[in-house]
């Protein structure tokens, strides 16, 4: 899978990392960090960090082929 965030909407929530901190965290400077290409196992979590995003700012999307 890949995870794409829209950092011209992301604002700093913190909701995913909440959902899934596996995938999210904040760096030092409070700016959200993710990982692009998280284990499929990690695939309801995502999707549960795409559905809590105040502002939809979280794609999730199968992994390029």
């Amino acid at each position: 899978m890949q995870i794409i965030v829209d950092m011209n909407l992301c604002e700093s929530h913190g909701q995913c990392v909440f959902a899934a901190p596996e995938i999210f965290s904040f760096d030092d400077d409070d700016h959200l960090a993710h990982e692009a290409a998280p284990p499929d196992a990690l695939l309801g979590k995502a999707e549960k960090a795409t559905a809590v995003c105040p502002v939809r700012a979280i794609t999730v999307s199968p992994a390029a082929s």
